[in-house]
């Protein structure tokens, strides 16, 4: 079994005797291309590193006689903790051939921390640090803001734990949301620094002490607490790489980066038996965007694997928070029908949230990671308009309609006065048939469902424990056991959708809305940003919404 390497048509790298492989991610590692931000601003050639390309070339260099151990050098690493943990796993399973690995920092961030304690050693910077300080999150709420500008927010949501409109609602965080992410911090914090814990030989309350005490910002005291090993310069650790390789210091040793390894990946194919992995990465929309999970596309996409007799199955790896519940609704149904013709097992990413959640309801089986975020089994509906503030300008509008409730919605004179009524129906009808599909999947009453339903988000240690999702595990596991299912010995794997040409990337970039969006991001900020578009873009205020909880980032 193989991966398809994520980059073709190049030159592939020779690899020279007595090599170490460096893992310094320099760019975002994503599940899916369709996660990947360019610009037509930006002419250079960015190389945009697949997880499964990683952990494919770290399994490869395990029995690779010319790689001799692992260099992890990477401070910021820009992947999610999911990510994070199957680079982990993968490490760790490279160390049982007796290579070396090696971690050095300068200021190693809180998930590049996580990553190098699967080192045999942690070098540090003479001057550097380690951010470890726990884990916390932050809702930004907007209610006085809407107030005061005369913004109108008008709500319907299932479920108290539904905290996705909260931020237009109240000025805190409501004793629900506050619980809910309470132990959703601390599950993932709780599997996250136990391995830490074990990894770096440290008990319970030197741990504790040192993360509280914020030691590992002080480079003697990050030694000192045995949160690293040394403190030495760059060239002393490469000095001591060197010795283990038998090498005079006065000598450079062969390096290569994760990126070139990648690229002497073999891409072979068995063509007649192949396991799709079909990535379902971003926030879910109506419409035939390449970008996120627009449901036209995916529908396509979902129905040619089901034709495709050299498909033999499928993994639908979910990566989102959720979204439209029609365009949800959508892909589920496609997916229901695939399943009938070939095994469907689903792996869930960082987030398998709401919409994420639902469309996974196809599944023959679920694998979750530890640390993902999923559930959030509601729906909500908002309708934004700014008549006050219109009014207060010296904005006024007037209506002729023929019906109670011809002029449904206006975003100056707000909703009808039938439609909050009735999007309070579809929302509530909505939600059972949520549950319904989840009842159906998980083999669970209405009444099981709903007791841990209601918008509320687990981890998946806890989504085990409910018995949401079958078993914890990475997007291998998923793929060995499709196999299994499929009874392939011998498969390759491809990978859904195929990476957009440069040529349909350009013209999808200089389109005026994907030009103004990424301008007002730049300005604003990426996080402020997803807010902004909350209000604005109708494609958030159209239709009874699937989505997790504003979106939870995790610091």
């Amino acid at each position: 079994m193989i991966f398809a390497s994520a980059i073709n048509g190049e030159q592939k790298p020779s690899i020279k005797k007595n090599s170490v492989l460096v893992l310094n991610f320099k760019n975002p590692i994503l599940d899916s291309y369709t996660e990947a931000e360019s610009s037509i601003f930006d002419l250079g050639d960015t190389k945009n590193v697949l997880l499964t390309d990683v952990l494919n070339a770290i399994q490869k260099a395990k029995t690779d006689e010319n790689i001799k151990g692992i260099s992890i050098e990477v401070d910021e690493l820009q992947a999610g903790t999911t990510q994070a943990d199957n680079i982990r796993d993968a490490i760790e399973d490279f160390k049982k051939s007796g290579k070396f690995v090696y971690a050095y920092g300068n200021n190693m961030s809180q998930k590049s921390y996580y990553l190098a304690t699967i080192a045999d050693k942690v070098f540090l910077n003479p001057v550097g640090m380690i951010e470890l300080k726990g884990m916390s999150t932050e809702v930004t709420f907007f209610k006085d803001f809407a107030d005061k500008y005369g913004v109108g927010i008008d709500i319907i949501r299932h479920g108290k734990f539904k905290a996705a409109v909260e931020p237009f609602m109240r000025n805190e965080i409501s004793p629900e949301n506050k619980e809910q992410l309470s132990t959703l911090l601390n599950d993932i914090w709780g599997n996250i620094s136990n391995k830490i814990k074990t990894a770096r030989k440290l008990d319970e309350n030197s741990f504790k002490t040192a993360v509280d005490s914020l030691y590992g910002y002080i480079p003697e005291q990050a030694i000192k607490s045995k949160l690293a090993d040394q403190l030495v310069q760059k060239s002393e650790y490469y000095n001591f790489i060197k010795k283990n390789l038998k090498i005079d210091t006065d000598k450079d040793f062969n390096q290569i980066s994760i990126g070139k390894y990648i690229n002497t990946l073999d891409n072979k194919n068995n063509d007649n038996n192949e396991i799709a992995v079909l990535y379902a990465s971003g926030e879910i929309f109506n419409g035939d965007e390449y970008s996120n999970i627009h449901s036209d596309k995916y529908v396509k996409y979902i129905k040619d694997l089901a034709d495709d007799d050299n498909v033999k199955a499928v993994v639908l790896r979910v990566n989102s928070p959720g979204g439209s519940g029609n365009a949800s609704d959508e892909i589920l149904f496609e997916l229901q029908q695939l399943k009938k013709k070939k095994p469907l097992i689903v792996s869930f990413g960082d987030y398998a949230a709401s919409g994420g959640y639902y469309i996974s309801m196809a599944a023959d089986k679920i694998y979750s990671e530890p640390n993902t975020l999923t559930g959030s089994i509601g729906v909500f509906g908002m309708i934004t308009n700014f008549k006050e503030l219109a009014n207060r300008n010296g904005i006024r509008s007037d209506i002729v309609s023929t019906n109670a409730n011809s002029q449904f919605y206006s975003p100056i004179s707000g909703a009808a006065p039938g439609t909050i009524p009735m999007l309070t129906k579809s929302v509530e009808s909505t939600y059972k048939r949520f549950v319904y599909f989840v009842t159906q999947n998980r083999k669970k009453s209405f009444e099981q469902i709903d007791a841990i339903g209601g918008g509320r988000v687990w981890s998946g240690t806890r989504a085990k424990e409910l018995g949401l999702v079958d078993e914890l595990g990475s997007i291998q596991q998923a793929i060995n056991f499709a196999a299994s299912k499929a009874k392939l010995k011998d498969f390759n794997v491809q990978n859904y959708p195929a990476k957009m040409s440069k040529f349909e990337e350009f013209f999808k970039n200089t389109q005026e809305e994907e030009i103004a969006a990424k301008v007002i991001s730049k300005k604003i900020g990426k996080e402020n940003y997803t807010i902004f578009e909350k209000v604005t873009n109708p494609k958030f205020n159209n239709g009874v919404q699937m989505s997790l909880p504003y979106k939870i980032t995790i610091k």
